[in-house]
């Protein structure tokens, strides 16, 4: 019986490992530079309505925690400016400090964004957390996280 088991669980891990390597991605490093100019992207397609560049940059895995604590997917995220509900007109960011850790650069700083939701125009002013990834050659906003500044 123990024989049994052991040979299944030898097989089992080596089901696992080749499981694992099979879908495993590269981890390219990703430095403060290319990291910034991919927020600046990313502020560009928001403020113009790019679409195509935002499903591009955009990971499938976003996770967008607004500031009010409404929390978006990708889909629903862009699917929010698509639809005309928020319209993103000025995004400023100051005192940014960029951390890198191998594939994965975590942006934090305040923000000063002009925007318009369900037709109000408002100024929001907060603090951030912007996450970006990059595997296989590809650059992705992976995560935002947002309090107001009171």
């Amino acid at each position: 019986m123990n024989r049994t088991i052991s040979q299944w669980l030898k097989v089992l891990s080596a089901a696992l490992l080749i499981s694992v390597n099979a879908t495993a991605v590269t981890c390219d490093p990703l430095g403060a530079d290319e990291a910034l100019k991919a927020e600046d992207a990313r502020y560009a397609a928001q403020t113009t309505n790019d679409f195509a560049a935002m499903e591009k940059l955009y990971s499938p895995d976003l996770v967008y925690v607004h500031s009010s604590a409404v929390v978006d997917s990708k889909d629903s995220y862009i699917n929010s400016m698509r639809s005309g509900t928020v319209q993103y007109k000025v995004m400023r960011r100051s005192d940014v400090v960029v951390r890198s850790f191998g594939c994965v650069a975590i942006l934090t700083g305040n923000g000063n964004y002009d925007v318009s939701v369900n037709g109000k125009d408002m100024n929001v002013q907060l603090r951030f957390h912007s996450v970006w990834h990059k595997s296989d050659g590809k650059l992705q906003f992976v995560s935002w996280q947002s309090t107001r500044i009171p």
